[in-house]
């Protein structure tokens, strides 16, 4: 469960990318909508999945909606916190670009078409 709580998700925001980004687009000039939005379906997806495998395990009752709302709000901190950390990384890629653009440091395509 732990392990398909990350990567349910995961698979979803890269089938969304597909649709939503240029397969030859460089990440350092996607838009920060874009960003955010994967970031945000990403968040919402952890939580959406949780939430499926605690009803799936435990159904509708009381004590495990509760649960799942606990668990939901205790992890609203990750949901507020992660996009904007996400726009945060971008905007300093976006900076640095000229800096890093000839070095390997970085995936390619940070910087370059592949």
């Amino acid at each position: 469960m732990n392990l398909t709580s990350l990567l349910v998700p995961l698979m979803g925001i890269a089938y969304m990318a597909k649709k939503i980004i240029p397969s030859q687009t460089v990440y350092t000039d996607l838009q920060y909508s874009q960003v955010l939005k994967l970031s945000l379906a990403y968040q919402g997806g952890i939580v959406s999945w949780v939430a499926f495998w605690a009803i799936y395990g435990q159904g509708f009752g009381a004590e495990n909606m509760a649960s799942i709302l606990s668990f939901g709000s205790a992890y609203m901190l990750v949901v507020i916190i992660e996009p904007f950390a996400d726009l945060a990384v971008l905007a300093f890629a976006k900076v640095l670009k000229d800096t890093f653009s000839k070095t390997n440091l970085f995936e390619k395509r940070l910087y370059q078409k592949v």
